[in-house]
């Protein structure tokens, strides 16, 4: 998977993407990940990237031109996606990560900045995504959440693919409680189920716990979940 990011703050990604998982699946080419600087792509001697929006208001605009060269300037693979990070876009969640690593072989992710980007970029752009109902200064956060979400669920990156399969949102669910050693801390103990042994019980108790815990803390997903195994 290669993904191209068009940042005007690309030191933001250095930690990022050396740590970790994450910095592993790059060392082992399993991913990797280009920066982009508009600024490279400018033609005037103050590199300039912004200016005032047409029609007056508070702030300023990322230009088009060099975010139209930056990414013109970018090999075109066959399945490639070119991403706006927006607060107006498609929110991130486990299906669209799933379907980003499994569907495409190339993401370029656009950062946007300032208040926001010439509308003209659209004509470049695919798809915008957006962290969540929030403002923040930046596209860079958010595209630094969709690279790590999405390199995980390419394989290799996960040591055992099989803990991707069970995790929280795969199924439409949140996680189960899990637990390690002690069995007993501070007075809390484990549950008994988890040290009996019974691989059947300890599946029914985690899927009963799962269903619980979302009921409780998501309704939202419960709902959804509920209508979706209504139908089966």
């Amino acid at each position: 998977m290669r993904f191209d990011i068009v940042t005007l703050f690309p030191d933001c990604f250095t930690s990022v993407l050396t740590s970790g998982l994450i910095g592993k699946a790059l060392a082992k080419q399993i991913a990797q990940v280009n920066l982009i600087n508009p600024r490279d792509f400018t033609t005037d001697k103050h590199r300039k990237v912004d200016d005032e929006p047409y029609g007056g208001g508070v702030g300023m605009l990322m230009k088009p031109e060099p975010i139209f060269t930056a990414v013109e300037s970018l090999p075109t693979l066959p399945k490639r996606e070119v991403i706006l990070m927006s607060p107006q876009g498609q929110t991130i969640d486990q299906p669209l990560l799933r379907e980003l690593a499994t569907d495409y072989n190339q993401l370029v992710i656009i950062c946007g900045h300032y208040e926001g980007v010439d509308e003209r970029v659209l004509h470049l752009v695919d798809r915008e995504v957006s962290l969540g109902d929030f403002i923040l200064t930046g596209g860079e956060l958010p595209a630094m959440v969709l690279i790590n979400g999405v390199i995980r669920l390419i394989p290799g990156t996960v040591g055992k693919a099989e803990s991707l399969k069970v995790e929280s949102f795969e199924e439409g669910l949140l996680d189960y409680p899990q637990y390690t050693r002690p069995a007993s801390f501070r007075g809390w103990k484990v549950p008994e189920v988890l040290l009996s042994g019974n691989h059947a019980a300890i599946a029914k108790w985690r899927y009963e716990q799962q269903i619980s815990r979302t009921r409780q803390r998501r309704p939202d997903l419960f709902k959804n979940w509920e209508e979706k195994n209504s139908d089966q």
